[in-house]
């Protein structure tokens, strides 16, 4: 084929000026180029598919991460009278609960922060004292 009926083919695309092996490798790199198309979006497809089912497994976890038996706690404060005798050591034993904090030193420093004492602050009776309780109970 000459030159310039291969540049009439390539514009009008018509068979006429092609030969039957051009034009079966025509056919066969429109059919390849289908196929490779198909795959990409089979691709794309499957990665979004995985991609939205393990964000939706993440959430999903983190959504039932309560078991149905939770009972919430409250955070409640009262303020007691020191009586003589009392230490901040004998007052936080009494109320301490190990599920909201980590050592009875961290519960006595939040009561020293409540109240604007020191750790080694001497105690007297009659004085008021607010201390943080866990109750079951919304009041």
């Amino acid at each position: 084929m000459s030159e310039a009926m291969a540049i009439a083919a390539s514009l009008y695309n018509n068979p006429r000026f092609n030969s039957e092996s051009e034009i079966r490798i025509r056919n066969n790199k429109l059919r390849r180029q289908k196929i490779v198309r198909r795959q990409y979006m089979l691709i794309s497809a499957i990665v979004f598919v995985v991609m939205f089912v393990a964000v939706f497994n993440i959430f999903s976890f983190k959504a039932s991460a309560q078991s149905d038996s939770y009972v919430p706690e409250y955070k409640y404060y009262k303020t007691i009278t020191i009586h003589s005798g009392d230490s901040l050591w004998k007052l936080a034993s009494s109320e301490y609960n190990e599920d909201h904090y980590k050592n009875i030193e961290s519960y006595i420093s939040e009561i020293c922060k409540i109240n604007s004492l020191d750790s080694d602050t001497i105690l007297y009776a009659g004085e008021s004292l607010v201390i943080p309780y866990y109750s079951c109970d919304y009041k």
